[in-house]
């Protein structure tokens, strides 16, 4: 009687032990973490024909959660520099960009003004909103362009 006893003792348990270590490995695969992931998206600006000295805009996420994590200058020499931004609006899903150059060697046409690197936090894939605020050529006569944006590669 006190070796089935012993036994049954023994095979509850060996059979606690199992369930704890499945319990364990199930909620191992179970993040609670959202997923987070890294990715530029680049600015372009096209000023036609217009050479370009100075321009400012606005990047917003519409959709998903972003969190901004640098901001580089653009391709040509004159905006290889980053530019200002509003550290303000970033608490926002939000950055205002803006720089000017004085220099004589400005770009003109389509080019990359500035790459935003952005952490990206959740599933949701972020919808963006771009917004001109101003181009202008060394004169100070707005120019007008078109600005849009090109998502980069996720890391």
């Amino acid at each position: 009687m006190m070796m089935k006893r012993c036994v049954v003792i023994g095979l509850i348990g060996a059979s606690l032990v199992i369930l704890l270590a499945a319990t364990r490995v199930a909620h191992a695969h179970v993040s609670i973490e959202p997923k987070v992931r890294f990715a530029p998206v680049e600015i372009y600006l096209d000023s036609g024909d217009g050479a370009l000295a100075a321009y400012q805009f606005e990047l917003k996420a519409t959709t998903g959660t972003i969190k901004i994590v640098g901001v580089e200058g653009g391709e040509h020499a004159a905006f290889q520099e980053a530019p200002y931004y509003d550290p303000a609006a970033l608490q926002r899903n939000r950055i205002i960009i803006a720089a000017f150059n004085t220099g004589s060697d400005l770009p003109r046409g389509r080019t990359r003004i500035a790459t935003v690197h952005l952490q990206i936090i959740g599933e949701a894939e972020p919808e963006y909103e771009l917004s001109l605020t101003v181009a202008a050529d060394a004169n100070g006569q707005e120019l007008p362009a078109k600005l849009n944006l090109e998502r980069g590669e996720t890391k």
